[in-house]
């Protein structure tokens, strides 16, 4: 019984608006371009990158809610020109609340980088993703009025939703697209700014076999940049914002970078720290460890929201790895000075 009036407390305290928001979300936004913009995927110094997210939320407040993202790039130059493909894929996997609730996502990707200067300094990218999802549930960890005699539960009971639910769950379609165009300012300033469109092909979600249920498009803008502020001294700043059906977020944050490499911007070893800000939600301090390599990532969010009465303010962990380097061919985009990075 406290975790169901538990249940209810955050159902009421998160409102209707958040009963339509049918997209995963993480702190660390911007290590899954996939799903934050496929045309964003590419934008980075070497050939390949692989990126893995684990997430742990409200822990504090009912059954954790827990996800988990693997994601791999790998880009290619284009014939002899100043073009770019990069091609992803990204899984996902989402499991919420008592009843195991729970969604599977593999989404493969391309992104087209089209230089628009003889310097390969300036790029415009349209990406497209598409791919599975699944979804399903523990019904034995559920319960429904029809179990109840007398005020005494029946787990044997018939629930009265026999041949209403899909019990194995439910697969569909999903189909995303994304522009996005980085530069660079001066020598040093790189930037980026884009959008994505996703679920454009609106798939039908529901567990009920009677119901006919569109997911709802989601609208995505996103910008970043990074800017030099001492030989060994840099910001990177990210924004994303995102709106589906009624609901909307908006995060940003920066974080400060300290090169441990007596190498000016050129280290590639380097300490971060920074805080972003999940508007009327959570405030997320973040530290990043860069290993030339490999790179670690740690972050909690802090709950600002009418939730942190149940929650005590406590919100969730989240931890990133990422893996980034060149291959070793002659299709690499080592020698290429100005590749799209970010």
């Amino acid at each position: 019984m406290k975790t169901i009036c538990r249940i209810l407390l955050i159902a009421c305290l998160l409102g209707v608006k958040s009963l339509y928001a049918q997209d995963i979300h993480l702190s660390q936004f911007y290590e899954t371009p996939i799903l934050r913009n496929p045309a964003l995927i590419g934008i980075f110094n070497g050939d390949v990158r692989v990126q893995a997210v684990y997430r742990n939320q409200w822990n504090s407040v009912t059954v954790p809610y827990q996800t988990g993202t693997l994601s791999g790039e790998i880009k290619f130059p284009i014939g002899r020109g100043n073009d770019y493909l990069t091609a992803g894929l990204q899984f996902t996997y989402d499991r919420a609340g008592t009843s195991k609730l729970q969604a599977t996502q593999v989404l493969p990707a391309l992104n087209y980088h089209k230089s628009l200067n003889e310097d390969k300094s300036s790029f415009l990218s349209l990406g497209f993703m598409g791919g599975l999802v699944q979804r399903q549930f523990d019904l034995t960890r559920m319960t429904f009025n029809n179990q109840y005699t007398g005020g005494r539960f029946d787990a044997a009971a018939a629930t009265g939703e026999e041949g209403k639910l899909a019990l194995k769950g439910y697969s569909y379609l999903d189909a995303g697209v994304g522009l996005s165009y980085n530069s660079v300012i001066g020598e040093d300033v790189n930037y980026f700014i884009g959008a994505g469109y996703f679920h454009f092909n609106r798939p039908k979600i529901s567990f009920y076999n009677d119901k006919n249920i569109e997911l709802n498009p989601k609208i995505t803008f996103n910008a970043g940049i990074t800017i030099p502020v001492e030989e060994r001294v840099k910001v990177i700043a990210q924004y994303n914002q995102l709106h589906q059906g009624t609901y909307s977020e908006f995060i940003g944050g920066a974080l400060i970078g300290y090169g441990l490499m007596d190498r000016g911007l050129e280290s590639t070893r380097a300490i971060y720290g920074g805080i972003f800000l999940r508007w009327n939600d959570a405030i997320i301090p973040t530290v990043k460890l860069d290993m030339d390599k490999y790179e670690i990532a740690m972050s909690y969010d802090t709950n600002i929201s009418q939730l942190k009465t149940a929650s005590q303010s406590f919100g969730g962990f989240e931890i990133s790895l990422v893996f980034k380097g060149f291959l070793n061919s002659r299709n690499s985009t080592l020698e290429s000075v100005n590749c799209p990075r970010f």
